[in-house]
């Protein structure tokens, strides 16, 4: 099963599940083959992507029939199906994704060392325009979501991970029906949050065990010396103001100036989600990434109010709608497939089991998504 863009459908391909419109219009149930007047009927919903079903592989064998004579049989291929992200670590596709993706991190490196070091001017289309072009190869935003979940090989707190939370920004502001303008202007608040730990040395900001209260002051102080690396730049105040205040919480608990949501920048509030969000997923020296449900969890359970409320829910039913349909691990060790979302508890949808049962995680006390498969 994959996301297919409306204007690339065929007829013929068949719906992998409930296409719906406008909240609650059914358009085509799960297992409709399309035909070329359905593609233009979902064109008119302005539906952008849908998922399809994936063709099954097949191969043709000769056997003989009653008369003697040799007729083709269809004979499927019954090995176990491979996960939805083992097909996609192994496609071509994915492959283009991630050389790009190494050579954009290659270059944001040395963009950002210039500007720290030499005070280079900032010119934020050239910073941002490989990168907009890689999210646009992917067709959709739940796309690049796929990719990057398979992108946490990189153990990198400043490179890797700006360059991950300028892509969430994108597709964040993109689900916030932002402007195209604006769409690109999250996308460099992302990419230069992090600008500040540059100026932290590096051994700090790799080390695996607990910090010093020093230590720790001291990388507290990035969103600061970003500021000041950044104010002199002419560029867009609100990337200054991200670098800034990424760190701030809505409720005032955030650093280094414990602002309250109304004083906080719109796309400070936006990068702070996606910093967050890229920061437990992503694989460090001292622990392996967290399943997204589990980010989800976390989110839930530290309180929304840390975050602007629209913002945070729009983003986190957005990211669980992107795993509908995935084979995932419970923490008994079951596997189930997503089939309905929770939108009381995202962290909890309604799970398919092996035997056709259906698990209601939010009615399971002890139960949780422990990985995607």
């Amino acid at each position: 099963m994959k996301h297919v863009r409306t204007s690339v459908l065929k007829a013929g391909m068949i719906v992998a599940t409930d296409v719906i419109a406008n909240g609650n219009t059914l358009v085509f149930p799960k297992g409709y083959v399309l035909t070329d007047r359905a593609i233009a009927r979902l064109e008119s919903y302005e539906i952008g992507d849908i998922r399809i079903e994936d063709p099954v592989d097949c191969e043709v064998e000769e056997i003989e029939n009653e008369g003697g004579s040799a007729a083709p049989e269809i004979t499927v291929n019954t090995i176990e199906e491979p996960s939805h992200f083992e097909k996609l670590k192994a496609s071509e596709e994915f492959q283009a994704f991630k050389a790009s993706f190494t050579e954009n991190v290659n270059g944001l490196r040395s963009n950002l060392n210039e500007i720290v070091e030499k005070n280079t001017p900032i010119n934020v289309d050239n910073m941002i325009g490989d990168t907009m072009r890689i999210i646009s190869a992917q067709g959709n935003t739940f796309g690049v979501f796929d990719m990057l979940h398979n992108m946490r090989d990189f153990d990198d707190l400043t490179y890797a991970h700006s360059m991950n939370v300028a892509m969430i920004c994108n597709v964040f502001a993109r689900w916030l029906n932002f402007s195209e303008d604006s769409v690109k202007l999250a996308t460099a608040c992302g990419m230069m949050h992090d600008i500040g730990k540059l100026k932290i040395p590096d051994e700090i900001i790799k080390k695996p065990g607990k910090l010093t209260d020093e230590e720790y002051r001291m990388i507290k102080s990035h969103p600061l010396e970003g500021y000041n690396i950044l104010k002199s730049q002419n560029i867009s105040e609100h990337i200054k103001l991200a670098a800034l205040e990424h760190h701030e919480k809505c409720d005032g608990s955030g650093y280094p100036m414990k602002l309250t949501r109304e004083k906080i920048d719109g796309y400070a509030k936006i990068v702070a989600i996606a910093d967050v969000y890229d920061a437990m997923t992503a694989n460090r020296v001292y622990r392996e990434g967290l399943c997204p449900f589990r980010v989800i969890e976390i989110f839930e359970e530290e309180g929304l109010q840390k975050y602007e409320i629209p913002y945070i829910m729009k983003f986190l039913e957005n990211v669980v709608n992107t795993y509908i349909e995935n084979r995932v691990m419970i923490s008994d060790g079951r596997i189930g497939t997503i089939r309905w979302i929770n939108k009381q508890r995202l962290s909890k949808p309604m799970l398919q089991m092996a035997d056709g049962t259906f698990l209601e995680l939010d009615k399971s006390p002890g139960l949780s998504i422990e990985k995607i498969l």
